[in-house]
C-alpha cells in the first residue's frame, strides 16, 4: 500500500486511546508494517540512534595543548631569543612547549582508548512485526508504526505507545532515576501527566523487568527523550576547569609583570648610560629569569601521575585538568539509584499478623542474613505461612552466580525477587515449595486493584494466596483487630520509606471461585466478592539498602569541608531516608520534590541552598539547574550519575562522574571521569588524590618561583649596583631547565602527606600562588637572594677572576634550590627526617642535578658552552655550607608553624584560615 506521511499528533502519545494512536501512525496491530513502508520510513526518519560526535583528529587534540597563557608566553620568550640570535636558547624552550604538548595529547588519548574499552559492543536487537509475521530486527532499523513484541528481560529500544500489557513492569531507572520498576498499562491518561507516571508509554533506554507487551513505536533515534536529553546535553557547554581559569589568570598576571620588568630594566639601564646591545641582553636574561620554563611540563607531568594513580584506583580521568578539580570540589550532587544504594531491593522489616515484628539482616541479593525478634531468631513455624505465601505468590527466580562471578541476581521483579531472598534466608527453599503446590490458577497483578493472587491445592483443598499494597489488600481481610494493627505496622514501615508488602490467604470454595469470577468479570470483580474472607498473614517492608561504602564515603566527605547533595528521580520521602541513612541529611536539611522545585524562583533557590540535602523526583533540566546555582555560588561541583537522566549536568558540572558498569554510554560520554567499579568511595579516593596533586602543584610553585625571582632579585641588585652581569643567559636557561628540571618532575611525585582530607576544600578561584605560598616566598626569596648576591659583590669586591666569580655564583644558585628542594616537600614538616627517602624519585633527581652541575663545571665542551670554567676544592667547598642557611632558615619557620598549629588543635579546631596563617 502506498505510504502515508504521518500526522503530527495535536495531543502528547500517553493521551490518546491506544487505538487512536496506532490509526495517527498509520500501523497495523495484527500485521505491523510491510518491508517496503518500513525501508520508505527508514529513509526518511533516519537511523534509531542518536547522533554521535565525529572524534576529534589527533591534530586538533595536540593544538589544544598549546591554549594556556603559559605556553604562550613561553613561545614569546623563545621567539625573543631567536631575534637575539640565541638560536639554542630558542630551541631549548621550543623543546619544553612540544614535550609539553605531546605529554598531554598521549596522556588523555589514553584515557579515551580506555574508554573505548568499557563501551559495550553488542549490537541491540528488537521483535517487531513486519508484514505480519515476527521479525527480529536491528534496533537502529526502527521506525515510527512499527510494532513491537517485547518480554520481560528486554530492552525497550524505541519511545512506544502501549497497545497490550500483561503484567508488565519497566525498570526506568536509566532515564527517570525511579529506583523501582513501574506498573505499565495502555489506558489514556491525562495529557498533563508527568513523564515519571506515564504508565501507558515505554521509553527508549529501558527495560522490562515483567510481564509482556504490544506497543507502537512513536518516536525513534533523537526524537526519543533519550534523544531530548541527549540534545540538552549536546547543548550544556562544558565549563573551564579551575585549574584551567588560574592558569590563565597566572599566565596573563605573569605577561603584565614581564612586560613591566622588561621596561623597568631598559628605563633603568638608560638612565645609567649603559650600551643599547649590552642592556638589551640584561633585559631578556631578566624576561628568561622571570619566565619558569619547567612549569608546563613539570604541571602536565603531575596531572598525568595523578591520572594514573587514580586510574589505578577505579577511576578513569577523560581530561588532564580534571585531576586538580577533583581536588577542588565543594559540593558532590550524587543520584541516588545504583550510586547510593545498591540498586538490589532488600526486605528488611516484616510483621506477623500475630503482632510480632522482626528485622531481616543482611543487604542485596545474596540469601546471607537471618531473621531476629527482639534479639532472637524467630521459629520457623512462625514464619512458614507467611513466607510460603511470598514464595507462591510470585514470579520471579533467584539465580545464584556464575562460574567466576560471584553475584547472585534476580531473573524478574526486583520487589519479588527480594521476597525469593527473604525466604531463602529463612532456610524455604523456594524451588520446593513451588514444586509441592504448583499453581492452578492466578489474577494476575492490576494497577487498578493493586492487588496479585495465585490458586494452589494442597491437603486441605483449594488454597489463594495474595499479596498486594497494604491499603487494598487489607480491605479483603475479616479481623478487625489485626487489620487495624497492621495498618499501623504498615504506616510505620512507610515512614522509613520502606516499600510495603501485605500477604493474605483464602481456602476452600472462596477460593476456586475469585479465580473463576476473574475470568468472566476481571480483577475487580474477583477480589470485590474475597471482602471479608481473607485471612492476613503479615507485611514485609523492602527498602533499596545503601551501600556501606558509600556510608563511610559521605562522612569523609564531611570531614573534608565537601558537601553531599542527593539528586534523585525517587519519591522524597524515599530520598530523605537513604539521606538521613548515609548521613546527607541532618536535622534542619530540607528536601525538595521536583514539583517544589519547579515553583522556586532562582533567587529563593540559591537562599534555599544551603539547607539543600534531597532533590527528588526531579527532572534532567531540574539537575542541570542545581548544578548552575551552586557553580554561581562558587561552589566547585562534581555530579555523579549513570543514567541518560543524568547526562545534561554531567557535562555542565565541574566534573560529572559516570559509572562505568551500571552506567549508560551518554552518560559516560557527558562525563570527565568514570568509576571503573561504580563505587562511590572510588570518588572520594579520587578526590583525595586531587587534592595530593593539588598540593604537590603548590610545592612546585614555591620551588620553582623561589629559582626565578632569585635570578631576577639578584640581577636587579647587580645593575642597580653598578655590577656586571653575575650570571649569563645560558646559565639561567640551565638553572631553569636542567637543574630545576631533574627535581621538579620528581617533586610532583610526592606521595601523600596523610592529612589532605581534614581541611576544606580551596577557594574556585584561589590563585596558582595563593596566601601561604606567598608567604613562604617572601622568606626564602630574600634569604637565598642575600646569600647568591652577597657572594657575588664579596668575591668581586675582592677582585677575584670575574669568569670564577660568575661561575662560582652560577653554582650558589643551584645549590641554593637543591636545599630548597627538601624546603618544599612539606609546608610544615622538617626535612631532616627521612622524608626524603619516602621519594625515591625526588632523591634520584637530586643524585642527577648534582652530577650534571659537576659536568658543566669540570667538563670542557660545556664550559665553553655555559661561560664556566673548573672550580678548586678550595673555591668550591665554602658554596655549600653558604646555600644550606636557607634550609636552616626553613626549618626554624617550619617549627614555629608546628607549635602554632598543635596550639589551634587543641584549642579546638583548625579552620582553612587558621591553617593557611600557621603554615
Amino acid at each position: 500500500m502506498p505510504e502515508v506521511h504521518d500526522t503530527p499528533a495535536p495531543v502528547p502519545w500517553h493521551a490518546l486511546p491506544a487505538d487512536e494512536a496506532l490509526r495517527r501512525l498509520h500501523g497495523d496491530a495484527a500485521r505491523g508494517l510491510d518491508a517496503a513502508q518500513a525501508a520508505q520510513r527508514l529513509q526518511r526518519e533516519g537511523a534509531n540512534e542518536l547522533p554521535q560526535a565525529p572524534p576529534t583528529p589527533w591534530w586538533r587534540q595536540l593544538l589544544h595543548q598549546f591554549a594556556s597563557p603559559l605556553i604562550a608566553l613561553l613561545a614569546g620568550a623563545a621567539a625573543l631569543s631567536l631575534a637575539m640570535g640565541h638560536v639554542s636558547d630558542a630551541g631549548v624552550i621550543l623543546a619544553v612547549v612540544l614535550v609539553n604538548a605531546f605529554i598531554g595529547l598521549a596522556q588523555e588519548g589514553r584515557a579515551e582508548r580506555s574508554m573505548a574499552a568499557l563501551r559495550r559492543l553488542a549490537v541491540l536487537q528488537a521483535r517487531v512485526l513486519r508484514g505480519g509475521v515476527e521479525t527480529l530486527v536491528p534496533a537502529r532499523e526502527l521506525v515510527p508504526g512499527d510494532v513491537l513484541l517485547l518480554a520481560a528481560g528486554d530492552a525497550v529500544t524505541a519511545d512506544a505507545r502501549l497497545l497490550q500489557a500483561a503484567q508488565v513492569k519497566a525498570a526506568e531507572a536509566a532515564l527517570t532515576g525511579e529506583s523501582v520498576p513501574v506498573m505499565k498499562a495502555p489506558a489514556a491518561l491525562p495529557a498533563d501527566t508527568a513523564l515519571a507516571d506515564r504508565q501507558n508509554m515505554l521509553w527508549a533506554g529501558t527495560q522490562l523487568t515483567a510481564g509482556r507487551a504490544l506497543a507502537v513505536v512513536v518516536a525513534t533515534g533523537a526524537r526519543t527523550q533519550i534523544g531530548a536529553i541527549a540534545r540538552l546535553t549536546e547543548g550544556t557547554r562544558e565549563p573551564p576547569t579551575p585549574l584551567e581559569q588560574r592558569i590563565a589568570q597566572f599566565g596573563r598576571r605573569l605577561v603584565v609583570a614581564g612586560m613591566v620588568l622588561f621596561a623597568g630594566v631598559m628605563a633603568l639601564g638608560l638612565s645609567r648610560g649603559m650600551a643599547a646591545v649590552e642592556l638589551l641582553m640584561v633585559a631578556v636574561s631578566q624576561m628568561v629569569s622571570l619566565v619558569p620554563e619547567g612549569l608546563p611540563v613539570a604541571m602536565t607531568i603531575a596531572l598525568a601521575v595523578g591520572m594514573q594513580r587514580m586510574a589505578g584506583r577505579g577511576a578513569l580521568i577523560r581530561r588532564l585538568s580534571a585531576v586538580e578539580t577533583l581536588g577542588a570540589t565543594s559540593v558532590i550532587c550524587t543520584d541516588k539509584t545504583g550510586t547510593l544504594t545498591r540498586n538490589e531491593m532488600t526486605a528488611c522489616t516484616l510483621w506477623l499478623a500475630g503482632g510480632t515484628c522482626a528485622s531481616v539482616t543482611g543487604a542485596g541479593y545474596a540469601p546471607t542474613g537471618e531473621l531476629r525478634a527482639e534479639g532472637a531468631p524467630l521459629p520457623a513455624a512462625a514464619l512458614w505461612p507467611l513466607l510460603r505465601a511470598a514464595v507462591l505468590c510470585n514470579d520471579a527466580q533467584l539465580l545464584p552466580p556464575d562460574a567466576g562471578d560471584g553475584a547472585w541476581t534476580v531473573l524478574g521483579d526486583p520487589t519479588e525477587g527480594a521476597l525469593l531472598v527473604l525466604a531463602a534466608k529463612a532456610s524455604l527453599d523456594a524451588s520446593e515449595e513451588r514444586a509441592q503446590l504448583p499453581r492452578a490458577g492466578e489474577i494476575p497483578f492490576d494497577a487498578d486493584t493493586k492487588l496479585m493472587a495465585t490458586l494452589h491445592r494442597d491437603a486441605a483443598g483449594a488454597l489463594l494466596q495474595l499479596k498486594g499494597a497494604p491499603e487494598a489488600l487489607l480491605r479483603l481481610c475479616g479481623d478487625a483487630g489485626a487489620v487495624q494493627a497492621a495498618r499501623a505496622a504498615a504506616e510505620g514501615m512507610a515512614q522509613r520509606a520502606l516499600r510495603v508488602l501485605a500477604f493474605a490467604e483464602v481456602r476452600g470454595a472462596a477460593a476456586d471461585g475469585a479465580v473463576q469470577a476473574a475470568a468472566r468479570g476481571g480483577a475487580e470483580a474477583a477480589f470485590a466478592g474475597l471482602a471479608g474472607q481473607a485471612r492476613l498473614l503479615g507485611l514485609i517492608g523492602q527498602i533499596d539498602p545503601p551501600r556501606e561504602e558509600a556510608r563511610q564515603a559521605v562522612a569523609e566527605c564531611r570531614e573534608a569541608g565537601i558537601r553531599t547533595l542527593m539528586l534523585t528521580g525517587d519519591h522524597k520521602l524515599t530520598g530523605l531516608a537513604i539521606a538521613r541513612e548515609l548521613g546527607i541529611a541532618r536535622d534542619g536539611d530540607l528536601a525538595l520534590d521536583g514539583a517544589e522545585l519547579e515553583r522556586l524562583p532562582d533567587a529563593e533557590l540559591q537562599a534555599l541552598l544551603p539547607r539543600l540535602a534531597v532533590c527528588a523526583r526531579v527532572q534532567p533540566a531540574q539537575k542541570l539547574r542545581i548544578v548552575q546555582a551552586l557553580q554561581s555560588r562558587g561552589e566547585v561541583v562534581a555530579m555523579t550519575g549513570d543514567g541518560v537522566n543524568d547526562a545534561p549536568a554531567l557535562a555542565r558540572a565541574d566534573v560529572g562522574v559516570a559509572m562505568g558498569i551500571a552506567g549508560t554510554e551518554v552518560a559516560k560520554s557527558a562525563a570527565r571521569v568514570v568509576l571503573t567499579d561504580d563505587n562511590f568511595a572510588t570518588l572520594v579516593a579520587a578526590v583525595e588524590q586531587g587534592r595530593v596533586v593539588r598540593a604537590n602543584l603548590g610545592k612546585l610553585l614555591v620551588y620553582l618561583f623561589a629559582t626565578s625571582l632569585d635570578e631576577v632579585v639578584v640581577l636587579l641588585l647587580a645593575l642597580l649596583a653598578g655590577y656586571p652581569l653575575p650570571l649569563a643567559a645560558v646559565q639561567i636557561l640551565w638553572i631553569n631547565l636542567v637543574t630545576e628540571g631533574t627535581v621538579t618532575i620528581n617533586l610532583v611525585m610526592e606521595p601523600a602527606e596523610g592529612d589532605e582530607m581534614r581541611h576544606p576544600p580551596r577557594p574556585r578561584l584561589e590563585p596558582l600562588l595563593g596566601a601561604a605560598q606567598l608567604w613562604r616566598l617572601a622568606l626564602l626569596v630574600p634569604v637565598s637572594s642575600a646569600i647568591t648576591f652577597g657572594w657575588f659583590a664579596w668575591r668581586t669586591h675582592l677582585g677575584a677572576p670575574a669568569d670564577v666569580v660568575q661561575t662560582q655564583t652560577f653554582t650558589l644558585l643551584a645549590m641554593t634550590q637543591w636545599f630548597n628542594v627538601l624546603n618544599c616537600q612539606s609546608a610544615t614538616r622538617s626535612a631532616l627526617n627521612r622524608s626524603l627517602l619516602r621519594n625515591r624519585w625526588l632523591l634520584g633527581g637530586l643524585l642527577l642535578s648534582v652530577a650534571l652541575q659537576a659536568a658543566v663545571l669540570w667538563w670542557g665542551p660545556l664550559n665553553a658552552l655555559f661561560h664556566t670554567v673548573p672550580l678548586g676544592w678550595e673555591e668550591l667547598w665554602p658554596l655549600p655550607l653558604a646555600a644550606s642557611v636557607v634550609l636552616w632558615v626553613e626549618e626554624a619557620r617550619k617549627a614555629l608553624a608546628r607549635r602554632r598549629l598543635g596550639r589551634a588543635r587543641r584549642s579546638g579546631g583548625l579552620s582553612a584560615d587558621q591553617g593557611l596563617k600557621a603554615s
